[in-house]
């Protein structure tokens, strides 16, 4: 173990006389957690090394010979051979390693003027930036299927609830464009943590900058950032775009997990409003009947795990002084773990929603229970009697008393009932009655009316490049 130490060592242990015990070695070395940000590490060791030779610090010939040794590992990686070695710590010092191999002393050039406390944040800048990207991609995948779905329910009747207790009716589609919404606010939250941490602290070097004259605004732009850091302290010590993308990762999972949470209740026995496939169902291992919808479940669970990753992160960050601490080596491990989580949660739901059916029969009986039009007539009240809002809130309490007492539903209640409390009621109160009636009489915008649920579709369907049902 001592050689293999030694070789990982002799990177920075100059000044020690003896080796780190294994413990040490175990607990330092972050390699299977870092070695996903290889093409990150390479990207900005080219970035650095072109800019290196440009200001004249280190030859034409070294920075020819840097690129061609890092082609080489690039190759390894996409091969699947490049030898990870966990004694040799990081992504930084294996990548730093192997190029020496390669092409012997210029690859001790290349760590001019830079740190592993720059490189580092750099590295996780571009692989945080790359992952929400992809996170994007995936909610915009689920908005699609999701406006898809909508503009196939869009006058489809089903309770709208508050506090799980029967509201008042609404459309489906409306129910399906809400997620639309949410997971829009989710993906601006995403651009907008790309959009911040795109500054580059390459140069920062250890804490203080460098000595050397180096262009950072070069590398910034080589990466594809928009500027350098300002301030080289806050460059190797800010961890809050990371905090920012598990923020809105979290956010994002929160809603996931609300949608899961429906899926788990409508595909129940007991609403009976949706089915999942069988390709999102698991069976039981003594119940023969049963459908179980195990992939909803999971997503609410891991939407909790993501929750608890970005609280860890904080946690690890919130009282560490200037600058950099080895605390901040978990954050990848953390950051990582969340995108992979949300990544395969968003494809999940994704997959439910483009495959679930939906019972329009069983959802438009439930929306009729429970007096779900009581509003309805209150507003009847208030239109074609002039009554006040809180006398017809009355009045309607009183007939929704009545209809109680008898068993039956506002739409079933007979008009003599009716006319008992309110004697200037006629026939024509039977028209506000129904579901269908209540639904599409709410035409205000961003409304559940059928109207304004299509005009919503066909306007998210443009947004989205999805085809639109109008000419």
């Amino acid at each position: 173990m001592a050689d293999k130490q030694t070789q990982g060592q002799q990177m920075w242990g100059g000044r020690f006389a003896a080796q780190p015990s294994d413990i040490m070695q175990s607990i330092n070395a972050s390699i299977d957690v870092d070695k996903r940000m290889v093409l990150q590490d390479v990207a900005g060791s080219r970035a650095h090394a072109d800019m290196l030779a440009e200001c004249e610090i280190i030859s034409a010939e070294d920075n020819e010979a840097i690129q061609g040794g890092l082609d080489q590992i690039l190759t390894e990686v996409a091969a699947g051979t490049f030898p990870y070695r966990v004694e040799l710590e990081d992504i930084h010092m294996n990548v730093e390693a192997r190029l020496k191999e390669i092409i012997g002393e210029p690859a001790g050039r290349l760590h001019t003027a830079r740190s592993r406390n720059d490189q580092v944040v750099t590295d996780f800048r571009l692989w945080t930036r790359g992952a929400l990207g992809e996170a994007q991609a995936g909610m915009r995948a689920l908005q699609k299927a999701l406006v898809a779905r909508a503009g196939e329910v869009t006058d489809a009747v089903m309770p709208g609830f508050t506090h799980l207790q029967t509201a008042q009716p609404v459309t489906l589609g409306h129910h399906l464009l809400a997620y639309v919404e949410m997971i829009e606010r989710d993906n601006g939250r995403c651009a907008d943590a790309a959009q911040r941490l795109n500054e580059s602290p390459l140069g920062a070097a250890a804490l203080a900058g460098t000595g050397f004259p180096i262009d950072r605004d070069m590398t910034a732009e080589a990466l594809g950032f928009d500027r350098p850091m300002g301030n080289s302290l806050d460059a190797v010590s800010a961890r809050d775009f990371a905090l920012e993308a598990l923020s809105a990762l979290a956010i994002a999972a929160t809603h996931l997990s609300r949608l899961a949470e429906e899926i788990v209740l409508w595909s129940s026995a007991q609403f009976n409003f949706a089915r999942l496939s069988d390709e999102w169902s698991t069976g039981s291992s003594i119940m023969p009947q049963k459908r179980n919808p195990d992939a909803a479940e999971l997503i609410r669970a891991k939407a909790s795990l993501i929750a608890g990753q970005f609280a860890s992160l904080q946690g690890a960050v919130k009282a560490l002084p200037l600058a950099y601490a080895k605390d901040l080596q978990d954050d990848k491990r953390l950051t990582f773990e969340a995108f992979d989580t949300f990544g395969l949660s968003v494809k999940a739901m994704t997959g439910m929603i483009e495959t679930i059916s939906f019972n329009r029969e069983a959802m438009r009986a439930a929306a009729a229970k429970g007096f779900s039009t009581a509003t309805d007539l209150a507003d009847y009240l208030v239109r074609e009697l002039k009554m006040p809002f809180r006398d017809a809130h009355h009045v309607t309490g009183r007939i929704v008393a009545a209809a109680e007492a008898e068993g039956a539903e506002l739409e079933a209640l007979p008009l003599q009932s009716m006319q008992a409390i309110e004697p200037r009621l006629t026939e024509d109160v039977f028209s506000v009655l129904s579901v269908e009636a209540s639904a599409a009489s709410r035409q205000s915008y961003g409304g559940t009316s059928p109207v304004r649920v299509g005009e919503q579709v066909d306007q998210w369907k443009q947004r989205l490049g999805l085809e639109t049902d109008t000419a």
